[in-house]
């Protein structure tokens, strides 16, 4: 059996404990505040760790984190998460050359779709993504994945006005 659980902090009694579990919506730390009150009834370690539904090693641990930063300590934290694959500077490059459009004789492409567009950031960033990030970025972006009909890149405006003008149709 291991050293008797002390709880050096006394500004709450049990039934405060109680009072704010029952105001929490996380589930996690409503079970950390009730272990503690029962601690603070009396309970052993082993038992309290019981009833809450948790380690004793685990409850010890909870304890400690309460005596160093009270009732915040026992919040529940999550991770930072990945970080991001781009730089904010790549994804202004990357909105920049989806708004300049793609050369078709270095890319080889009219439009950009988002799979020119994966091969494009995999050639430029050396980063491999899917075709769905690729449109989560642009969405990030402001952009949208929704393109203008294509043109040919020697077209040519004025034929088309003389066409217009001596066609029998119009």
């Amino acid at each position: 059996m291991g050293k008797p659980l002390a709880i050096t902090r006394t500004e709450h009694s049990s039934e405060e404990l109680r009072a704010f579990a029952s105001r929490s919506r996380d589930g996690a730390r409503v079970r950390r505040l009730l272990a503690l009150a029962f601690i603070l009834e009396g309970a052993s370690r082993t038992e309290a760790a019981e009833r809450s539904g948790m380690d004793r090693q685990t409850l010890r641990d909870w304890v400690h984190r309460y005596n160093a930063e009270g009732i915040e300590g026992l919040k529940s934290s999550h991770g930072p998460g990945k970080p991001p694959s781009l730089t904010e500077e790549q994804m202004a490059e990357l909105k920049a050359t989806v708004l300049k459009g793609p050369d078709p004789a270095k890319h080889g492409v009219v439009r950009w779709r988002c799979v020119d567009l994966r091969a494009e950031v995999a050639r430029r960033f050396t980063v491999e993504v899917s075709e769905r990030t690729i449109g989560k970025w642009l969405r990030k972006l402001g952009l949208t994945r929704l393109q203008p009909r294509p043109f040919h890149p020697k077209k040519d405006e004025a034929a088309q006005a003389a066409f217009k003008k001596t066609s029998p149709a119009w």
